[in-house]
């Protein structure tokens, strides 16, 4: 039999392709992206067993058999087709069974099944974003295990070293109370360069699945991008999935995205593609042809590389670097450059969270040259309106002058009809910080807590490589003053060493970790609305670059740990895991080489960013996660 395409399918390609032969005449720097409809040359198909597949190269059926399951179930994750069956007096529940003293629970977050002897047991915290939540506070107020009086050399140790395959640039995420093959586990995930999943048993280390992104299909060779492929040493040997994943609890689902080459013969092509993995089997639902999809934008736009007047996403020289973020049913996704080569832009994309079909994109400099948007790895901030924040980096600005271009910038971005700027905050000497590469966007930005009721409701927290504090009003942001930036709430001048990373929050206390300076504390007064001009506390050490980001624990307003990973021995070295008292950063509880033998880490990477739920702290490395937590 020949393969046969789905009608369908055949009147989704028609559609496309005659959205992509549509000429856009906007003037304007955002637009709806073109969509590519997956084909037997840009996308990994659906091979369930009994599903059909519509473009599976070197397949001539259009259904696959059960028996083809083996030839494609290590590539694409593929779980058991085998009802469930229980001996009795067990119970089916789910996909696994309960004993007969258990009953059979829905979890209230997904709607998975779980056995448990009382449904109402509570699980515990889940970090599903980069650094806790879309304010990207950085902080989990929920531990009640470890607190300042048993984090110590004594009490406090690695437990469990978890291998991968590859470099973990992403923060690790943890779900607990996954029910995976009948059982509940307490869940870390695991992304790396290598183009893999993991999901680890965080308690035990049982590799619980794997998901690869790479491999051969037919003729198709699909493998890692190499550090030579962008002309860029920042990321070695390879990269693959670069950015911290972003986890809907909802639908039990993980998103993340894949840089990939593929080679055909002697033609080889770039694709970055979005992924959405199932939590309890890390199978991929392909719930229409975006799943695997690769990414692609054209957009209006005179800038560098531009096309005829149109602009078109490059998946080589565009990094997706940034964390994902979920916000109001959409998956956020942003991109700049790797050591500014090429003709990059700053992209800012959004992807429906059911379908993952593109419907919105945003360019921060159209009609001239980078403005990316990287962040060292901290994801966009969303705030409780749906609103975006991100920082820009080196790159041309003429908004000033009624042009449309934001580099150096803090913007406010909205997506309710047409994705743009709805705000803008520049430090008034952008052109010298773009001239010298002390761009803005090395730093991510931060929320602060809303509070109703005070003169500036909704602020944000943003520092750069010139290491200048701003504290922002997220409803009037200020824009562009030559003369100074005295049109914000506070700005505090070189304050700090620069920052390649994101500020934590806790406990009105702001923390902020510079190169070649200590970790720091500033209080912020929540009356006055403003930061004290010096810090309450500093680390003993000081970090080279690139400095720490800090995440941190706490039972409510007691036992706050401030915890970081000491990265700046990437270029050979070992990570640290350093833990201090969040009240008096002098103050260190811990730190991994105290017994080295016992809790060394792995290679360190850059922009690390430590996870710590449930007694547990991860930290990822090259070719490993390690855990810590309490030894007995």
């Amino acid at each position: 039999m020949t393969m046969r395409v789905s009608p369908l399918i055949a009147a989704a390609l028609v559609f496309v392709a005659s959205c992509c032969q549509a000429a856009n005449t906007t003037a304007s720097n955002t637009a709806s992206p073109t969509a590519v409809v997956p084909n037997e040359h840009c996308a990994l198909p659906d091979i369930r067993p009994g599903i059909r597949s519509e473009s599976v190269p070197g397949i001539a059926d259009d259904f696959l058999l059960a028996q083809d399951r083996d030839s494609f179930g290590k590539l694409f994750g593929l779980p058991s087709t085998a009802p469930q069956v229980c001996s009795p007096p067990d119970k089916v529940c789910g996909l696994g069974c309960c004993n007969p003293d258990e009953q059979c629970c829905t979890n209230v977050r997904n709607a998975s099944k779980y056995c448990a002897k009382n449904c109402s047991n509570q699980v515990g915290v889940a970090v599903t974003t980069y650094h806790n939540d879309n304010y990207r506070s950085g902080s989990n107020p929920k531990e009640t295990i470890l607190t300042p009086s048993n984090v110590n050399e004594v009490q406090f140790g690695k437990r469990l070293t978890l291998p991968v395959t590859g470099y973990v640039y992403a923060q690790p995420l943890y779900v607990p109370g996954v029910k995976i093959n009948g059982n509940a586990h307490n869940v870390v995930y695991v992304v790396t360069e290598h183009d893999q999943v993991y999901a680890f048993d965080a308690n035990s280390g049982q590799k619980l699945w794997q998901k690869s992104f790479i491999g051969t299909i037919g003729n198709r060779l699909i493998q890692p991008v190499t550090s030579g492929d962008v002309n860029c040493s920042d990321l070695i040997p390879e990269i693959g999935i670069t950015s911290t994943p972003v986890i809907d609890l909802a639908s039990n689902e993980i998103y993340l995205v894949a840089k990939t080459k593929e080679t055909v013969g002697q033609s080889t092509t770039f694709y970055q593609r979005m992924h959405v993995l199932d939590l309890s089997t890390g199978l991929e639902y392909f719930k229409d042809g975006y799943f695997g999809a690769p990414i692609y934008a054209k957009t209006p736009g005179t800038g560098t590389g531009n096309q005829n007047g149109y602009l078109i996403f490059d998946p080589r020289i565009q990094h997706q670097r940034s964390a994902l973020a979920l916000s109001n049913g959409s998956v956020i996704v942003s991109w700049a450059s790797h050591c500014d080569e090429g003709d990059y832009h700053g992209y800012l994309m959004t992807f429906d969270k059911n379908l993952l079909s593109p419907t919105g994109v945003y360019v921060t400099t159209p009609n001239a040259y980078e403005g990316g948007l990287w962040a060292s790895g901290a994801g966009p901030a969303v705030d409780s309106n749906n609103n975006v924040y991100v920082a820009t980096g080196n790159g041309y600005f003429d908004v000033n002058v009624g042009g449309i271009d934001y580099g150096d910038s803090i913007l406010r971005l909205t997506f309710a009809k047409n994705p743009g700027v709805a705000d803008y905050f520049t430090p008034w000497d952008q052109a010298m910080l773009n001239s010298n590469d002390t761009d803005v966007a090395s730093g991510g930005v931060m929320l602060l807590p809303d509070q109703p009721g005070a003169k500036y409701p909704h602020l944000l927290v943003q520092v750069g490589k010139e290491g200048t504090i701003d504290l922002v009003n997220r409803d009037n942001m200020g824009h562009f003053n030559p003369g100074g930036d005295t049109q914000i709430v506070q700005t505090l001048p070189s304050a700090i060493g620069g920052v390649w990373g994101a500020p934590a929050m806790w406990n009105d206390n702001l923390y902020f970790g510079g190169v070649y300076a200590p970790m720091v504390a500033f209080h912020y007064d929540p009356v006055a609305q403003q930061i004290q001009p010096q810090a309450t506390s500093a680390t003993p050490e000081s970090f080279g670059y690139p400095g720490p980001t800090a995440s941190i624990s706490s039972n409510g307003v007691n036992n706050g740990i401030v915890w970081i990973i000491q990265t700046d021995t990437y270029q050979g070295g070992r990570a640290v895991l350093r833990a201090y008292d969040a009240n008096n950063l002098t103050n260190e509880l811990y730190n991994s080489t105290q017994n080295q033998q016992r809790d060394q880490a792995g290679g360190a990477v850059k922009f690390a960013v430590p996870t710590v739920a449930d007694g547990l702290a991860f930290v990822g490395a090259q070719n490993e996660v390690d855990v810590y937590g309490l030894l007995n």
